[in-house]
C-alpha cells in the first residue's frame, strides 16, 4: 500500500480491515459434511480498499474498492478464490500506486484525475453479486454492473444489457421466479443529483424489454425496492443528494427528515409516468426489503425499518444516531383513494439483511431469514446471530455464533426445485476474531438452532461486506 492504515476508523479495522491479496484455495478444510445435493457457487461482495484512503478518519465504508469472494461447492468439497474487480478507478490507482480520489465525494480528488470521477462508468463494484442470463454481475448502485467470469472471477467489463441500459443499476434487482424477468432501477438516472428514477424490465435472455422514467420530489439515495405480480414499488425516503452541499463542503448525501417520505407504485406492464401513484407515509428509512405480495388490491411488504438512515449525517454535517432496524410489515390498500402507508412492527429483534426462498419472490410466503446482534444492548454490536422467521406463527428460530464472531448476510438455497418452501440450506460467511479468519457456515434450514452442518474454513478473513449471491451448479 502507498501508506499504512493508521486510523481508529472502525470501517478500516477489526472485521472490516481490508486484505491485500488475491488467492486461490482449491480444497478448503471442512468440518462436518456438506450435502451432496448442494452444488453451485456462493459469492460474497464487499468494499476492500486497494490503497489507504485520502482521508482515513473520514473514510466511509461504502467507498472501498470492490472485491469478490467465490465459494464453489461440488461433491461435498469447496474451492475458494477472491479477486478485486478491475474497475477504471482500481486500474488507475494500481498504476500510480496510491488512492487518487474519493468515490463518495467528487470534490475530494487530485486535480489531474478530476475528469475520471464524472466520466467513470465502472464505479466501485462493491455491493452485490447477481447471476442472470449466464452472466455474473457485480453491482454498485450508482454505475453500471461489472461482469466477471463466474469461475475465475476475472473482470470482463461494464455490462449495459446489449446497449439498452445507459444509466446506473440498483444493487438489488428482483427476479421473477415464474417468468425469469429481472427488474432494475436507477435513481438520479438523468444526471448527477437529478430528481428522478428509471425502472427497467430485462427478460430471461438478458435483453431490456421496457423502461419508464419518473420525476421524484427530490433527489435521493434509494437502495432497494419490491416487485409483485402487478406492481413495482419504489420508496422515496429523505436520504437526499445535493451538489450544492458538496460544493459547500457539506455531505453530498445526508438525512433530511423534514422532506416527505413517499412511495411510488408503478404498474409492472407498459407503465407511463402518468400511471404512477404516489402514496404518502410518515418519515422512515429502509435499506432492505424481505419480500412483498399483493391480494385484492392490498399490497404487503416485509422489511427492516429504521427510524432514520444509519451511516449518514444530517444535512449540516452533524452525525446522527445509528439506531437498529426492526422487522416491519407495510400495507397499502390501493382500493382507498386516500391510501397511506401503514407500518407495523412484527418482531422486536434488531434485524437486517433479510432473505427468502427465491422461488417465492413477489408472492405470498411463510419463511424469511435475517441476522441480528447476539446482545442488542451492547453498543455497536455486530450481527452475530442467524434467525429464521415464520410469518405464519411469528416464531423465530435462532442460532448464536458466539461472542466476538460476526456473521454476514445469509442466503437461502432450495434443496431442490420441487422442495417445499423453506426446505433447503442457509449459507453465511462468519468471521472468527480469535483466528482473524473467516469460514463458510452451511445450515440445514429446518434446524437452524442446532448450528451448521458443515463449516469450510479459510486461513484469512473475508472483510465484512454487504451481499451474497448464488449460481446453481447446473447453470
Amino acid at each position: 500500500m502507498s501508506a499504512p492504515l493508521k486510523t481508529d476508523n472502525p470501517m478500516l479495522n477489526g472485521p472490516f480491515e481490508p486484505i491485500q491479496m488475491e488467492c486461490d484455495a482449491p480444497d478448503l478444510y471442512v468440518e462436518g459434511e456438506i450435502p451432496q445435493d448442494l452444488c453451485g457457487s456462493f459469492y460474497r461482495c464487499g468494499p476492500n480498499v486497494q490503497f489507504a484512503p485520502r482521508d482515513q478518519e473520514a473514510h466511509h465504508l461504502f467507498g472501498g474498492d470492490g472485491m469478490v469472494h467465490g465459494f464453489h461447492i461440488k461433491n461435498g468439497r469447496v474451492r475458494y478464490n477472491n479477486r478485486w474487480v478491475r474497475t477504471t478507478k482500481w486500474k488507475v490507482e494500481h498504476d500510480v500506486g496510491r488512492n487518487v480520489y474519493n468515490a463518495m465525494n467528487p470534490m475530494d480528488c487530485e486535480p489531474e484525475y478530476s475528469d475520471i470521477i464524472f466520466t467513470d462508468k465502472d464505479g466501485l463494484a462493491n455491493t452485490s453479486p447477481v447471476w442472470h442470463a449466464g452472466k455474473l454481475l457485480i453491482t454498485e448502485e450508482t454505475h453500471l454492473p461489472i461482469a466477471v467470469d463466474p469461475d475465475t472471477l476475472e473482470t470482463k467489463g461494464a455490462w449495459d444489457f446489449f446497449g439498452k441500459v445507459r444509466t446506473a443499476m440498483t444493487a438489488h434487482p428482483k427476479k421473477d421466479p415464474e417468468t425469469g424477468e429481472l427488474f432494475l432501477f436507477a435513481y438520479m438516472s438523468r444526471d448527477l443529483f437529478s430528481p428522478d428514477v428509471t425502472v427497467y424490465t430485462v427478460n430471461k435472455e438478458g435483453h431490456c424489454t421496457q423502461s419508464v422514467s419518473i420525476d421524484t420530489p427530490y433527489p435521493a439515495m434509494i437502495h432497494d425496492f419490491v416487485v409483485t405480480e402487478n406492481y413495482i414499488m419504489v420508496p422515496l425516503m429523505p436520504l437526499t443528494a445535493s451538489m450544492e452541499r458538496a460544493m459547500g463542503g457539506l455531505p453530498p448525501i445526508a438525512w433530511e427528515p423534514d422532506k416527505p417520505t413517499q412511495i411510488a407504485i408503478i404498474p409492472r406492464k407498459n407503465a407511463k409516468p402518468e400511471d404512477v401513484r404516489w402514496i404518502e407515509s410518515d418519515t422512515r428509512f429502509v435499506f432492505h426489503f424481505m419480500n412483498g405480495f399483493e391480494k385484492d388490491g392490498v399490497l404487503t411488504y416485509d422489511l427492516c425499518e429504521f427510524e432514520r438512515a444509519p451511516l449518514f449525517p444530517d444535512a449540516d454535517g452533524t452525525e446522527g444516531e445509528n439506531l437498529d432496524a426492526k422487522l416491519h410489515r407495510w400495507t397499502i390498500d390501493l382500493n382507498d383513494p386516500n391510501a397511506r402507508l401503514q407500518s407495523q412492527c412484527i418482531n422486536e429483534l434488531p434485524s437486517e439483511f433479510p432473505q427468502i426462498d427465491p422461488r417465492y419472490a413477489g408472492s405470498d410466503y411463510r419463511y424469511g431469514v435475517f441476522i441480528t446482534p447476539e446482545d442488542p444492548d451492547v453498543d455497536e454490536a455486530f450481527y452475530n446471530a442467524l434467525c429464521r422467521y415464520d410469518h405464519k406463527t411469528g416464531e423465530v428460530e435462532r442460532y448464536n455464533f458466539g461472542p466476538g464472531r460476526v456473521t454476514t448476510e445469509a442466503i437461502f438455497v432450495p434443496r431442490s426445485e420441487t422442495a417445499p418452501e423453506g426446505d433447503g440450506y442457509i449459507l453465511s460467511v462468519v468471521y472468527n476474531p480469535d483466528k482473524n479468519a473467516s469460514e463458510l457456515d452451511i445450515f440445514d434450514s429446518q434446524s437452524v438452532s442446532k448450528g451448521p452442518i458443515a463449516v469450510a474454513k479459510l486461513s484469512h478473513r473475508v472483510p465484512l461486506g454487504f451481499h451474497g449471491g448464488w449460481k446453481p451448479g447446473n447453470e
